[in-house]
């Protein structure tokens, strides 16, 4: 059996193997509602053979938003679909997972299929917040500066909607502080010129991340996986830096955090990030081995004996699928008979595996 299909347990959530299926925004909601769109594209993956669906980034507050077509939890009546995607997922051998977003500074956007730019006006439009005055590009709308009050605000609408996710079932929590959105504005000097308890020093700039998640802990069950999603660098001079990561990495293990997901990038527009073939390895490599902690690697990750020889190196504990998993929902089944193990395929498809597994 690969390390790719082996199993691993997380707190008492065993995954079947390492795949997991990253959250993919799809732009596809009305007013925060998962519809079957989302069924269809989280459901097929379940029957691709992944042993984690993680939900796109789904935003606690109606401006935590990327776009006015972003997936939402901010209130009770978004469960009831969620519950019925969950069961589909877990009806078909995989695990359900969500990540917990606000968009920060990069909300209030346009579809991208529509150009993907910021509205500054009109019914799809809203004043996105930030941890200062700055906007993601200078064009765009100076965000709203958050207030103490507000951040406490935020930190309650994470909370929140992490006990929503327990309710609809989701048995996985990611909370997103990645890709230049709320919370990794507040960590990035770049983003965050605060002069109060929330900016300055290191500590005091990572404080709305250790406050999220102690606040989605308050709600959620001790025994199930909490993960944090990270850029581990902003790619640029005078911004966050890996040795940052694993500063943070340390506190967000004694804070009892269970998995770093591993990114890069988007807090800035002009970042020159050298995106290729496992490109972030070496930060989830580097926060697992000096840190202790499980992580996963993501980025352009799109072979099975590629994949198989991060794990093997010991440079991570499970491996995110993005875009790949576009292009084939059932890479899980296929990179499995690419690596010679014959593992469950769904009874509805059992008459498509290769013969050598006859």
């Amino acid at each position: 059996m690969s390390k790719l299909f082996s199993a691993l347990t997380i707190k008492n959530v065993t995954l079947k193997n390492r795949l997991v299926i990253s959250p993919m925004c799809q732009y596809s909601s009305v007013d925060g509602f998962a519809n079957d769109w989302h069924l269809v594209h989280l459901g097929s993956r379940s029957i691709g053979g992944a042993a984690l669906i993680i939900q796109e980034a789904t935003a606690v507050t109606p401006e935590g938003r990327i776009t006015y077509g972003d997936m939402g939890i901010w209130k009770d009546e978004h469960v009831d679909k969620l519950k019925q995607i969950v069961s589909f997922i877990h009806a078909n051998g995989a695990v359900a997972g969500i990540q917990l977003a606000h968009a920060g500074r990069k909300a209030s956007c346009e579809l991208p299929w529509n150009g993907g730019e910021q509205i500054t006006e009109g019914e799809n439009s809203w004043k996105p917040v930030a941890p200062s005055a700055i906007p993601f590009k200078t064009e765009q709308v100076i965000p709203h500066e958050l207030s103490i009050k507000e951040i406490q605000e935020v930190v309650t609408a994470f909370r929140d909607a992490a006990r929503r996710a327990k309710d609809a079932g989701f048995k996985v929590v990611e909370v997103h502080a990645a890709h230049g959105y709320l919370l990794h504005e507040f960590f990035s000097p770049l983003s965050n010129k605060r002069t109060d308890v929330y900016g300055g020093s290191f500590e005091n700039r990572i404080r709305l991340t250790i406050d999220v998640v102690e606040a989605v802990q308050s709600v959620w069950p001790e025994d199930l996986p909490l993960f944090v999603r990270i850029s581990a660098t902003d790619w640029t001079e005078g911004g966050w830096t890996i040795e940052d990561s694993l500063q943070l990495a340390a506190v967000l293990k004694d804070k009892g955090v269970d998995l770093i997901d591993t990114s890069s990038g988007g807090n800035v527009p002009d970042a020159k990030i050298p995106a290729g073939p496992n490109y972030q390895v070496p930060f989830a490599d580097k926060i697992r081995n000096e840190i202790g902690i499980l992580t996963g690697a993501v980025g352009v990750i799109v072979k099975a004996h590629q994949a198989e020889e991060i794990l093997e190196q010991g440079k991570a504990d499970l491996i995110f699928i993005a875009r790949e998993s576009l292009r084939d929902a059932y890479f899980p089944l296929n990179a499995a008979q690419i690596l010679g193990d014959d593992i469950e395929w769904p009874n509805q498809y059992v008459r498509a595996k290769r013969e050598v597994f006859k």
